[in-house]
């Protein structure tokens, strides 16, 4: 099943040129705009570092473009002693640090309480600062690249895996994605942190310990998808678009689970899925389907009937099954950020 293509940074407006902008007041000149071009090809992996470090594709879009707005007004300070890369890292990890100052950690619903019931009311949604939020690939995972390194970046964006990052303190955090993720060296990371190689050492076992005891970050990382998984999921799409759940009840695990933020509301099981989609969740008859891909996992921009956007939905799947369907609810925001039209069969966004 071909996943169709987000709208990249240009559709986001920010790039290294409207930074250059925002500081000189104007377009670049040649020089600059060599600059700016430099600045721009780090952009995907800063989005990826950031979003590994925040849980919001929001928040990491605006310390990318706050990365580069410092990278061009202190580029006559920088001497290439040190790689351009390793100093945007340095820049992007204070802009994060900065801003998990006193923030309250991202959660999905599943880490905040236990499984609702099906008679459980939805309750009121949660301010957004509270949920780690889905993020299309494009923004995130490099187009090409060696198939080990492209796998290891897949993993790292999966929700469960965010989830459980947010549990480590800043500090750790971003010495667990450079070490871990990105594989720095403990002796590149002391320097990007102004630390020691022993107290990079230490943060990375307490990290690695933390992750160690949470279910999530053991959780079954993604694949690139198989015939199998393929054709599970057209399977999954025509049980979901003519709302048949006896249908869906074949494609579930039996301990699947449902969550749909902002609300804290949540279900885990094949049986209480089927009897929340025929009773609350009755209006998704008739919905629409757009395929995209999000967070290393396929997903789908969901319409309801009337063609009006609904959730973007995020699936996990394992053993032939599908384990997980995580639908975010803020289509006003995350439609446009997956390139999804805001009417089904609609115009792109611009």
């Amino acid at each position: 099943m071909k996943r169709s293509a987000t709208s990249g940074s240009a559709a986001s407006g920010v790039t290294a040129e409207s930074a250059a902008a925002a500081v000189d007041g104007g377009a670049p000149d040649g020089a600059q705009g060599e600059l700016a071009d430099r600045l721009e090809a780090h952009r995907t992996e800063l989005t990826g570092y950031c979003y590994r470090m925040l849980g919001s594709a929001f928040e990491a879009e605006d310390a990318v473009q706050e990365t580069m707005v410092r990278a061009w007004r202190g580029h006559d300070r920088f001497e290439e002693r040190a790689s351009l890369r390793s100093w945007l890292y340095r820049i992007a990890t204070n802009v994060c640090l900065d801003l998990l100052k006193g923030s309250r950690r991202r959660a999905r619903p599943m880490d905040l309480a236990s499984p609702s019931s099906v008679e459980s009311p939805i309750g009121t949604g949660l301010p957004e600062a509270t949920w780690i939020g889905p993020v299309p690939d494009q923004r995130v995972l490099a187009s090409a690249g060696d198939p080990a390194e492209t796998a290891v970046a897949r993993e790292s964006v999966r929700l469960a895996f965010i989830a459980a990052l947010q549990r480590l303190a800043p500090r750790q955090r971003a010495v667990l994605i450079l070490r871990e993720v990105l594989s720095w060296s403990a002796s590149e990371v002391a320097e990007l942190l102004g630390s020691s190689v022993a107290a990079v050492n230490s943060a990375l076992q307490r990290a690695r310990a933390t992750l160690a005891a949470s279910a999530d970050a053991a959780e079954e990382p993604p694949r690139p998808l198989d015939d199998a998984q393929e054709a599970l999921l057209r399977r999954y799409v025509d049980a979901f678009e003519r709302f048949d759940l006896d249908a869906l009840t074949a494609l579930l695990h039996e301990d699947s689970t449902l969550s749909m933020p902002p609300y804290a509301l949540w279900l885990r099981g094949r049986d209480d899925i089927l009897a929340w989609l025929r009773g609350p969740g009755g209006g998704c008859a008739g919905s629409h389907l757009v395929p995209v891909a999000a967070n290393g996992r396929p997903a789908f921009g969901q319409y309801r009937a009337d063609g009006l956007p609904w959730a973007v939905q995020v699936l996990d799947l394992a053993d032939g099954r599908v384990t997980a369907l995580n639908s975010f609810l803020d289509t006003e925001r995350l439609f446009p950020l997956f390139g999804l039209p805001l009417r089904y069969g609609g115009p792109q966004p611009g």
